[in-house]
């Protein structure tokens, strides 16, 4: 019955509107393994709910994005980072008319491989394995072996593509030394990454106490809003104003940027945050026992390797790659609880990152126009 109404056609026949420069879902590349498309799902919608109800998923909510720890409930974990990439992505994907399932996909699965306790997890793998750790590769072997014991979740090509290639350069968010995604849809997620953590992080900081709203460079501030709302706001406009003209043409593949003030004003958030959060925080105590963490349980389950669990022995012949796969899934909760296990100790875990009470003044948003000045609002 349900294959006899035609849904997921009517959907692919409504995608050929998109963009000359969007991804249709029937043009896909395919899949590792060849399956029946579904009745009522596109390949790319399809994508979107394995990834959403995979246990890696659902293990987000309990990692670290900047902080580790922390006591209050409105610090990001790398499961609400994840939800407002996926939002500002498919407000951008939306409005420059590419295809908006294949960019929720994309960034809904980018940052499944990411370790406990955010990128010091990862520097301490990258560290540790001879072949070393990046969190996008992992994301990648997550949905393409981990999950599904083993069988991972056969996404499409460009999802995969998509996730592999979000990461981005430490100069620039638009900088040589990342790699590029093969369609649009996947740098829309990238700059999306950025925007979302730009601004989540320093919200962050100010509520842990480590920054001030006075303390935000101000010809960045000037430029963008002095709320995270008016910064994220100005970026995604700007990106539309920017793209929106090239979308409509069959020319060759445009760029999704940002205009060089904006980009400039943005980088001068980024590098700011190098500077008074990431590059201290990296340093401080609850990160350095983080990295105790990691390390004591590399070392314990390279000698035991009998105590992960039977399934790792599949995922690969060396043990070292075992090791990796299985402390890279962990949850910052379950990570400290297991070194605890096996190495009872007096120390304690991180310390839980204290929110600080707010001034009662708050500035006032600058208000920025949504609209160009030769523009009129509808």
């Amino acid at each position: 019955m349900i294959g006899r109404l035609h849904i997921r056609q009517l959907t692919e026949e409504r995608e050929e509107s998109l963009s000359p420069h969007a991804v249709q879902s029937k043009n896909s590349r395919g899949r590792q393994r060849p399956e029946e498309p579904c009745p009522v799902r596109t390949a790319f919608q399809r994508d979107r709910d394995r990834i959403i109800h995979c246990k890696a998923f659902r293990r987000l909510k309990h990692k670290t994005q900047v902080f580790i720890t922390p006591l209050s409930d409105h610090y990001v974990t790398r499961l609400t980072h994840t939800l407002e990439v996926a939002q500002i992505a498919r407000t951008i994907a939306r409005a420059l008319n590419l295809n908006e399932d294949l960019t929720e996909a994309i960034a809904l699965g980018h940052d499944l491989g990411h370790t406990p306790f955010g990128h010091v997890g990862e520097e301490v793998l990258n560290e540790l394995y001879h072949r070393g750790f990046r969190h996008n590769e992992q994301s990648l072997r997550v949905v393409d072996l981990l999950e599904n014991d083993g069988l991972g979740l056969n996404l499409t090509w460009e999802v995969r593509d998509g996730i592999l290639e979000h990461s981005k350069a430490r100069i620039s968010i638009q900088g040589e030394g990342g790699g590029e995604a093969g369609t649009l849809e996947g740098e829309v997620v990238k700059i999306s990454d950025s925007i979302a953590y730009i601004n989540h992080d320093i919200d962050d900081a100010i509520r842990a106490g480590m920054l001030a709203e006075g303390d935000l460079p101000l010809s960045a501030i000037t430029r963008l809003g002095n709320t995270r709302s008016l910064r994220i706001n100005t970026m995604v406009v700007d990106i539309i104003e920017r793209c929106h003209p090239s979308m409509g043409t069959e020319k060759e593949k445009p760029s999704i940027t940002m205009s060089p003030d904006v980009l400039e004003a943005t980088d001068s958030l980024r590098d700011f945050l190098f500077e008074r959060v990431y590059n201290i925080r990296s340093a401080q105590e609850e990160s350095e026992k983080a990295r105790e963490i990691i390390r004591a349980l590399y070392r314990y389950f390279k000698e035991h390797d009998d105590k992960m669990p039977q399934e790792y022995r599949f995922y690969s012949d060396e043990l070292e790659r075992r090791v990796v796969d299985y402390i890279a899934g962990m949850t910052d909760q379950y990570a400290i609880r297991m070194a605890e296990e096996l190495s009872p100790t007096d120390d304690p875990p991180p310390p839980p990152v204290e929110e600080k009470k707010k001034p009662k003044n708050q500035p006032r948003p600058i208000p920025l126009p949504l609209f160009g000045e030769e523009e009129k609002q509808p």
